[in-house]
């Protein structure tokens, strides 16, 4: 059982309409809502079995969503007094009761009882087993009575990736027998250690509160542990989201029933104590519904290794039924990092801009640098537990296994309507056709197409049916495919296309264009530069290594110099061809924070100033949050959010390349909204890759085979984007023929695209 005060997800107002009411409903995981007067009078429930009953009885003539919520609830519901007993309160709830109202005298809706969950809500975080972790800077003492030391912790703990400053509060008169006496010669010494430093080192809580403040001001929650009733309740007349129990007062039951009164989640550190009196803790906890979370933590400063026993969080988690963390004093940060594989969703260590300072505190924290490295390290242990399903093959394996596999290979001339048997099969590297083990699938294939030797076999060469490609497709936008120099000349006879994208790699830049290109063709096109230069040189546009962007647009200029040459084979062309770019920005291990971001939109513009752009327009690439660079992956931090998109476009006059599997990852990633996101940037597409995707690195997918709704996106498109070109970028669409391009254009003109 927890009883929750934070009610404002559990109510709607009488006259809020039941369409809202349903929104609510949907968005606690109760499925309930309580429906409430203008002075939080309690007059009726409204379940998701209440709403379903309404809208399937048929006597009712109209179940019109716009009408007053209080038309449709359940007045005749359970309630209890909120002064009642827990006993009273579990006793109630049942599988068909899981959730209940407890209200005042006035019959004023005060806290709702539900069944326990292991979802809590601290502030804007929510954590369960599959979010990130909650990391806490344990700031502490560590300020040692230094007001502008403390802002500057919490300013370094914000930029090292902390999602919480937390702070300790004591009263010392009260909390010490001898009233805090530091002189107290009667004290054991370690006593009067500890008091000889917080006379010193304490802040006021006046100091406190407007600590607590800044934190508010650069968004990093706030929390404190209070270590006295009196410090408690002056936390509880501040409004503190949550409570930090210590390890010394984890058996402190009167004092954890006290804080448990706050009805806000209580993070319990169970340093100090042997598993009954753990056990014995829980119990208290539950009977008076507290929502919490027990830390595992050895209070030893610094805590050896060999003591720390880790593997007791699972122990940890079954007793308590909880989430579960961990609190570490030991050295270095790689005992966190483990706990995350074990379960941990809390993470608190303690926060130093000096170890060396006074205060056992200082010598078991970490530095800035270190706190980072611990968040980044964290959050990559995060990524890679994943889930226990099937193994797949990645995405950036499926890049790889092409490379470095083999595929089945005909050995000789085979001609359409011939029986394909086991000689004419031979196995070759690169991987980019059928895997080998399908050689028993292919013998005894007719073949549907002329073979020469070293062509690849394919897995439509398995099918019973040919691929499609019509003469003309119904798109009301120019459409095109992309092409290489040396298939261009069969692409081109397929279809009646609108252009062509020239994907080139740094090789073709140094091919003499007129021995593939013959005569003129009556088409628009575009050009994709290439990632990959010769030397492993990566384009980068925008990088603050000042060599490395003037290689990086020595490089670009050849691109430039080519786009040109290639106008007087495409006469027809009535305007500056688009030549799409990556043009830079990726990181090795973590997103860069806006105001590096900032710099490096400078250096691409500072860029483009330095390059010949005469008779060409450069167009940056949408791009995804995890680009795959041959088979390895970075982190990308420009072009990815409509905010930025929408500023540089305006402010340098600039258009974009729409990539839609990117700029849904990047949605994915940041929890952003994709149809938002496809209004703002409409306005600034000059041109589209159309390609499906799934996730955060999933891209490159054949049309409705991933997560887009391409209906919905083509309705868009349509609206706010007509003009707009197209490819379909289907990842190793351009196999035999283009097979995956002429399905994705199958499948597009049935979304009208």
């Amino acid at each position: 059982m927890i009883i929750d005060k934070k009610i404002s997800k559990y109510i709607v107002f009488c006259e809020d309409s039941i369409r809202n009411s349903l929104k609510k409903i949907e968005s606690n995981k109760a499925k309930t809502v309580f429906a409430v007067t203008e002075d939080n009078r309690i007059l009726g429930v409204l379940t998701d079995g209440d709403f379903r009953r309404w809208i399937l009885d048929d006597s009712i003539q109209d179940h019109d969503l716009s009408l007053k919520v209080e038309s449709i609830i359940n007045r005749n519901f359970k309630y209890l007094h909120v002064n009642e007993s827990p006993d009273r309160i579990r006793q109630s709830l049942s599988q068909t009761i899981s959730i209940l109202p407890l209200i005042d005298d006035h019959f004023k809706l005060q806290s709702v009882a539900r069944i326990g969950s292991e979802e809590i809500s601290i502030g804007d975080f929510v954590l369960d087993e599959s979010s990130p972790s909650f990391i806490i800077a344990e700031i502490g003492n560590n300020h040692n009575g230094d007001f502008e030391l403390a802002k500057k912790l919490v300013d370094l703990a914000k930029k090292s990736g902390a999602d919480c400053a937390k702070f300790q509060m004591r009263d010392l008169l009260s909390l010490y027998n001898n009233q805090g006496n530091v002189n107290d010669a009667s004290e054991d010494l370690g006593s009067q250690y500890t008091l000889d430093l917080l006379n010193k080192f304490q802040l006021s809580n006046e100091e406190l509160f407007k600590l607590f403040d800044y934190c508010k001001e650069l968004e990093i929650l706030p929390l404190c542990t209070p270590w006295d009733e009196k410090s408690f309740n002056a936390l509880e007349d501040y409004g503190m989201e949550a409570y930090k129990i210590a390890s010394a007062d984890f058996t402190n039951h009167e004092f954890i029933k006290l804080v448990a009164t706050s009805g806000k989640p209580l993070i319990c550190s169970t340093g100090m104590t042997n598993e009954s009196e753990i056990v014995n803790t829980v119990k208290v906890l539950q009977e008076v519904g507290a929502q919490y979370i027990l830390l595992h933590c050895n209070s030893t400063y610094p805590a050896p290794f060999k003591d720390i026993n880790l593997s007791y969080l699972k122990r940890l988690k079954d007793i308590g039924n909880c989430l579960v963390g961990y609190s570490g004093h030991e050295r270095g940060y790689h005992i966190p990092l483990a706990s995350i594989a074990l379960g941990a969703k809390v993470i608190e260590k303690h926060f130093t801009v000096d170890k060396t300072m006074e205060g056992n505190d200082h010598k078991v924290s970490l530095l800035p640098d270190e706190f980072k490295e611990m968040v980044i390290g964290i959050r990559q242990v995060e990524d890679s537990l994943g889930e226990a399903r099937n193994r797949i093959i990645t995405q950036g394996e499926l890049m790889n296994r092409e490379t470095l596999g083999k595929s089945l290979v005909c050995n000789q001339e085979i001609l359409v309507g011939e029986v394909i048997l086991s000689n004419m099969i031979t196995t070759r590297s690169p991987g980019k056709g059928l895997a080998p083990y399908f050689k028993k699938d292919l013998i005894g294939k007719v073949a549907k197409r002329n073979f020469s030797k070293g062509d690849f076999f394919f897995p439509s060469d398995l099918s019973e049916t040919a691929i499609e490609i019509k003469n003309n497709y119904s798109f009301t936008r120019p459409w095109g495919l992309p092409v290489r120099f040396h298939d261009i000349n069969s692409m081109v006879k397929l279809s009646s296309m609108k252009l062509v994208e020239f994907h080139l790699s740094y090789k073709d830049l140094e091919l003499n264009i007129s021995d593939f290109l013959s005569g003129t063709y009556d088409v628009d096109f575009v050009v994709h530069t290439p990632e990959l230069f010769e030397g492993d040189h990566l384009l980068d546009l925008c990088s603050n290594d000042e060599s490395y962007r003037q290689q990086s647009i020595k490089h670009m200029q050849r691109v430039i110099d080519v786009t040109k040459s290639l106008k007087v084979f495409f006469p027809k062309m009535q305007s500056n061809p688009l030549i799409v770019t990556n043009v830079g920005g990726f990181s090795n291990d973590y997103f860069l924070p806006n105001s590096d971001k900032t710099k490096l939109y400078e250096n691409y513009f500072q860029s483009l100033k330095e390059l010949n752009l005469d008779g060409v327009e450069i167009i940056p690439q949408t791009m995804p949050p995890f680009p795959w660079h041959f088979g390895g992956q970075r982190y990308h931090n420009l072009f990815m959010s409509f905010e930025d998109i929408q500023y540089y476009c305006e402010k340098y006059k600039i258009r974009v390349c729409l990539d839609i599997s990117h700029s849904k990852l990047a949605c994915n990633q940041f929890h952003w909204s994709f149809t938002d996101f496809i209004e703002k940037i409409s306005p600034y597409i000059a041109h589209m890759h159309v390609v499906d995707a799934s996730g955060v690195d999933g891209e490159g997918l054949q049309i409705g085979e991933g997560e887009i709704d391409f209906f919905q996106l083509a309705r868009l498109l349509r609206e706010s984007s007509p003009k707009a070109s197209f490819i379909p970028e289907i990842w190793q669409g351009h196999k035999n023929q283009g097979e995956g391009f002429w399905v994705a254009l199958s499948r597009l003109e049935k979304f009208n695209f």
